[in-house]
C-alpha cells in the first residue's frame, strides 16, 4: 500500500506513524530531495543542504519531529528547528531562506492522537506524486551516512514567527484598523502567531483556541467546529469570526450576525477585489468540483472565469501553476494566493478578507452577499462498488435528475478513493427538493451497485 495519501503521510501517531518510519521517511527524503543542484552547489561551496522542520502543537508532534530531524542530520542535512508553527509559514520559510526542502508534522484538521508527515520541496511548494514514490522507493535503499564535520547541525530558527508575520502584514492592500474579529486558532499551529499578526495589522483581537496543551487540538474548535465561534462573535460584538484548523491552511468565517461564510464565498469575495484592482491573472478562479453552483453563477455575472478540478488543494494549485492563476481553493477553506503562497494559508485569508472589508467600509455580510449559496446536500453511499460508477442504470438516474434541476441545480457522483463508497452531491433552489432527488439517487446507486 503507499505510503504517501492526498497530504503526506498521516496516520494514528504511535500506531502506523512511528518514530522508527519518521526517521526512515527524513533519511530517504535527503537522499532524493538533497541531491538536486542547489545542494549540490552548497557542497561545492562547503555547506551542506538545508531544511525547514516545524511541527503543530499536538503531543506526538515532539517525539516525530526530534526523529525527522535525527533522520536529516544523520544523513547530512543541517536542520533548521522552527518549533511550533503553522504549515503556510513552513511553505514561506523554506523558499524565504532559500532551502533545499522543509518538513511540517501535522495531522491538519484531525484529532490529536492522529499525525502526519508533510515535505516540501525547494520553493516551499508540495512534491508531485513521482517524487513522493522515489522518497517511498528510497526507504529501502541506501541512506547517506557521512561522518565527522560532515553530518548535519539541528539549529533553532530562532526568527522564523517573525518572518512570517512580516511577509503577512507587507502582502496586504489595507490596513485593518477599525475592525474587531475573533480568531479561533483550534488550539492549534495558528496560536501563537495569528493573534499577533491580526494585531499587527490594525485589527482589535479576542482570542478563543488559543491555549495547546498538546490534546486539545481541534477539540470542538476551529475551522469545523464553528458554533462556538459564532456564540463568541454574537457575545463580543464583533464584526466577524475566522476560524482556522489545526495547522492553519484552512481559513472559515462568521459574519457580525453568526452566519458562516465558506469557502466558496470568501474565494468569491477575493476573486471580485483582485479583479477590482487588476490583478486577477486571466480573470480565473480555480475551484473543486465540489464549489457551489452560486460561485459559479457569481462569478459568471461580474466576467470571472471558474475553472474545475478534482477535490483536494493539491489539484487546485497544479491548475494555478500550470497557468499562472492567481487564487483558487476549496469550499472547506482552503484558498492559495499564488502571489504570496504556495498553499492554503489560513492566515493569509483571513488577512486579506478583512482588508476587503475596511477597504470597502462594508460588513462581512454585505460582501458575501454578492453569492447565493445553493443547498447542497451530500448523501454517502456504502457497500457499493465504487469501480462501477457509470453504470448505465446510475447514468440515467442522474440525466433524469440533470433534466428535473435545469439550470437551477447540479448533480455529481464522486466515487471514493480508498473506500467501497459512492459520494452522490446535489445542489438545488431549495433544499427539500435537494434532500429528495438526492435520497432517490442513492437508492439506485445502491440497488444497481451493492456489492
Amino acid at each position: 500500500m503507499a505510503l504517501f495519501g492526498t497530504d503526506g503521510v498521516r496516520g494514528l501517531a504511535n500506531g502506523p506513524l512511528t518514530a522508527d518510519l519518521a526517521l526512515s521517511l527524513a533519511q530517504a527524503t535527503a537522499v532524493v530531495l538533497g541531491q538536486g543542484r542547489s545542494a549540490e552547489a552548497r557542497r561545492a561551496a562547503g555547506k551542506r543542504p538545508t531544511a525547514v522542520v516545524a511541527r503543530d502543537p499536538r503531543i506526538s508532534g515532539e517525539f516525530l519531529s526530534a526523529a525527522v530531524a535525527a533522520g536529516l542530520a544523520s544523513s547530512g542535512v543541517d536542520v533548521l528547528d522552527a518549533g511550533v508553527l503553522p504549515t503556510p509559514a513552513t511553505a514561506f520559510l523554506i523558499s524565504d531562506i532559500d532551502a533545499d526542502f522543509g518538513v511540517m508534522v501535522s495531522a491538519s484538521h484531525n484529532p490529536a492522537p492522529d499525525n502526519g508527515i508533510k515535505i516540501f520541496a525547494r520553493g516551499g511548494v508540495k512534491l508531485p506524486d513521482e517524487v513522493e514514490q522515489r522518497i517511498e522507493y528510497a526507504i529501502a535503499g541506501q541512506k547517506l551516512q557521512p561522518t565527522g564535520p560532515n553530518v548535519g547541525r539541528i539549529r533553532r530558527f530562532a526568527d522564523a514567527e517573525d518572518r512570517y508575520v512580516v511577509h503577512l502584514l507587507q502582502s496586504l492592500p489595507h490596513q485593518l484598523d477599525g475592525l474587531h474579529v475573533v480568531l479561533d486558532c483550534a488550539h492549534g499551529a495558528a496560536a501563537g502567531v495569528s493573534p499577533d499578526a491580526f494585531r499587527d495589522a490594525g485589527a482589535r483581537v479576542t482570542v478563543i483556541g488559543a491555549d495547546p496543551d498538546g490534546l486539545n487540538i481541534n477539540d470542538g474548535v476551529g475551522s469545523t467546529h464553528l458554533d462556538h465561534l459564532a456564540v463568541e462573535v454574537l457575545r463580543a460584538g464583533a464584526d466577524l469570526g475566522i476560524a482556522h484548523d489545526g495547522d492553519a491552511d484552512r481559513c472559515l468565517a462568521v459574519d457580525a450576525q453568526g452566519n458562516i461564510i465558506d469557502g466558496d464565498q470568501i474565494m468569491a469575495i477575493l476573486a471580485v477585489a483582485m479583479k477590482d484592482r487588476g490583478v486577477l491573472t486571466k480573470d480565473t478562479l480555480v475551484a473543486t468540483v465540489m464549489s457551489n453552483l452560486g460561485l459559479h453563477r457569481a462569478m459568471a455575472e461580474r466576467g470571472i472565469r471558474v475553472v474545475q478540478t478534482n477535490v483536494g488543494d493539491r489539484y487546485v494549485l497544479e491548475e494555478m501553476n500550470a497557468h499562472g492563476y492567481a487564487i483558487g481553493g476549496e469550499q472547506s477553506g482552503h484558498v492559495i494566493m499564488s502571489e504570496f503562497a504556495t498553499t492554503g494559508d489560513g492566515l493569509l485569508t483571513g488577512l486579506h478578507l478583512m482588508a476587503e472589508m475596511a477597504r470597502q467600509g462594508k460588513s462581512l455580510a454585505e460582501l458575501a452577499s454578492i453569492m447565493t449559496v445553493f443547498p447542497q446536500v451530500l448523501v454517502n453511499v456504502k457497500g457499493v462498488d465504487r469501480t462501477r460508477v457509470a453504470d448505465a442504470g446510475v447514468s440515467a438516474a442522474v440525466a433524469a435528475a440533470e433534466a428535473e434541476l435545469g439550470d437551477s441545480g447540479r448533480v455529481l457522483l464522486r466515487a471514493s478513493g480508498t473506500e467501497q463508497l459512492v459520494r452522490v452531491m446535489v445542489e438545488a433552489e431549495n433544499v427539500e427538493q435537494a434532500q429528495r432527488i438526492a435520497d432517490e439517487l442513492a437508492a439506485v446507486v445502491l440497488e444497481r451497485l451493492a456489492l
